[in-house]
């Protein structure tokens, strides 16, 4: 009888409600992880299959078509999409690694908390109000001037915009991770509080900006609704900063829902582009953390 017992204890402690929940909710959290990447798969997938029946080098190269007209491509979105979303860079980069600096090394507490709650506000603005503030700041200002109206400018700083508090938050956040140990051993050395943040601080956190960065840039791309109000759309290759210019998230908005059968088919092959630029900037930050590693 007495070998009866630990088999009775093992069964009795494999049925515990304890044990009985955390296989419960063990399954749960499994199926809703596969639920989560249901509508990514769908998406991406339908996508592929659209995009890569529509896709040859000549929509990579070539202007877009007069509807029902066979051939053309959006070779003008591609290369307008690349220079907004540099424009935005060169703006947006700078300043937010500059105030990031400024928040963690330089500034007070009470001054920080300010800017770091100013931050996350912007962070939730919608995109459509950074297009209507760009409208009022550059557009109207280009047409006052007699410079232009919609322009690559625009566009830029709208995307500017909403890069912003994305760059100034994870870069914020990599500088504050650093040891303080390299900071007080820098100072130890005689090197000045300058000297430190440069030398030391910023080479320490330089793979998480550059994530922050490149995830920030992924995300301008695929922006529509700034560029409506900023840069429009043309039908041209960008020839100047001050005039309309094309992009991919644009030509998307506008092909996608129109009768043309062509520019339907364009649509599907712009988005299929759009998420390999995404894709690539999410390698491109994956690279960065890793090497930090």
């Amino acid at each position: 009888m007495t070998s009866h017992y630990p088999e009775r204890s093992l069964t009795r402690t494999a049925m515990s409600p304890r044990t009985l929940f955390n296989t419960v909710m063990t399954g749960v959290a499994i199926i809703c992880g596969i639920l989560a990447l249901v509508p990514l798969i769908a998406v991406l997938s339908y996508v592929l299959i659209q995009g890569f029946s529509s896709l040859n080098l000549s929509v990579l190269t070539e202007l877009p078509p007069a509807p029902l007209r066979k051939g053309g491509g959006f070779g003008n979105a591609i290369v307008g999409t690349l220079l907004m979303v540099g424009i935005a860079a060169v703006i947006s980069i700078p300043f937010g690694v500059i105030a990031a600096i400024y928040l963690t090394e330089f500034s007070s507490g009470k001054i920080a908390r300010w800017v770091r709650f100013a931050t996350n506000v912007l962070s939730g603005v919608p995109s459509i109000i950074a297009g209507v503030f760009a409208y009022g700041i550059v557009v109207l200002t280009l047409v006052r001037l007699n410079l232009g109206s919609y322009s690559a400018i625009g566009g830029g700083f709208a995307l500017a915009i909403l890069m912003l508090p994305i760059i100034v938050k994870t870069t914020d956040e990599a500088l504050q991770l650093v040891s303080q140990d390299l900071r007080q051993a820098s100072v130890g050395l005689g090197a000045t509080n300058f000297q430190t943040v440069t030398q030391v601080v910023l080479p320490a956190a330089l793979p998480a900006i550059v994530t922050g960065s490149t995830l920030a840039i992924a995300r301008a791309a695929g922006e529509t609704a700034p560029l409506l109000f900023t840069a429009l759309f043309s039908t041209f290759w960008p020839n100047s900063l001050f005039k309309p210019t094309a992009s991919l998230a644009v030509l998307v908005f506008n092909f996608a829902i129109s009768p043309f059968k062509n520019w339907q088919s364009l649509a599907w092959a712009a988005s299929l582009i759009l998420v390999l630029m995404v894709l690539i900037t999410s390698i491109i930050a994956r690279w960065a953390t890793r090497q930090k590693a």
